[in-house]
């Protein structure tokens, strides 16, 4: 009986223990694409990942500790899975695996030391990271080009999941799912292409068939005058001259015989 019992209690601890592990949170943050503005304050450091990466599997129990360490250090510690989160996998321009980013107050620098808790927490605590210069601001996260670039990934995964669906699902060979995607791109590019035309005609219209007038408010329409015109113009003006100057005679522009009068 007593060691029934011993052996019961045994069993009753251990459950217990598996519970509290199953139950325990992990203090690694979970960030999605939507929530990438959250590391533009404080300090984070931020690991890029995928499940089918081993580099990224044997790091993730270093990882784990570390952020054990993250309350103490008052640094954030996150993890970003590239292959559910394609936008920021292409924000922050991720190129190898694992890849570790240190941000503080909107600075972003690439951590490239070793992947061990210890040289973890002693980058933060000895502010290791002020000897690594950062990321440019043309390609820090929050800029055009790399919201271009995020939104370029989350439409190629989009275009991928589209490519299974209709092949998985629709029962469409791959050639015609390619073939779908390519008339729809052709599609896109011929409004986009009318488009462009209307608005360059229509802003050609507007500024060579009118002219602000700096003294009036209302338009003014240009007419161009051909050179003949012009030149008819100037004969006829010479011509109505010499006439006036025969007809008024020459006492009286004040000359006589060449001699000015007094």
């Amino acid at each position: 009986m007593a060691a029934a019992g011993r052996l019961c209690a045994l069993l009753c601890l251990a459950l217990a223990a598996g519970a509290a592990a199953l139950g325990k949170r992990s203090p690694v943050k979970v960030l999605s694409d939507g929530m990438w503005r959250e590391l533009l304050q404080g300090e984070w450091m931020v690991e890029f990942y995928a499940p089918w990466c081993p580099a990224c599997q044997n790091l993730q129990p270093e990882w784990e500790k570390f952020a054990e360490w993250g309350e103490d250090l008052e640094v954030n510690i996150a993890k970003v899975d590239v292959t559910e989160q394609p936008g920021l996998s292409g924000r922050f321009i991720i190129t190898a695996l694992p890849t570790i980013y240190h941000c503080k107050d909107g600075e972003f620098r690439r951590y490239q030391g070793a992947r061990t808790k210890t040289d973890f927490i002693n980058f933060i605590s000895d502010q290791e990271w002020k000897s690594i210069e950062p990321v440019s601001s043309w390609f820090g996260p929050s800029s055009f080009l790399m919201s271009s670039m995020s939104a370029l990934f989350q439409l190629s995964m989009w275009i991928r999941h589209c490519h299974g669906y209709l092949t998985e699902n629709v029962g469409i060979p791959a050639w015609g799912s390619y073939a779908v995607f390519a008339l729809a791109t052709l599609f896109s590019g011929l409004i986009l292409g009318l488009v462009s035309e209307a608005l360059e005609t229509d802003w050609l219209v507007t500024t060579k068939g009118q002219k602000e007038d700096p003294g009036s408010s209302r338009p003014v329409s240009l007419t161009l005058v051909p050179r003949t015109v012009t030149e008819q113009i100037s004969s006829s003006a010479i011509m109505w001259h010499v006439r006036d100057s025969q007809a008024i005679g020459p006492s009286q522009h004040g000359f006589m015989k060449g001699v000015l009068l007094d």
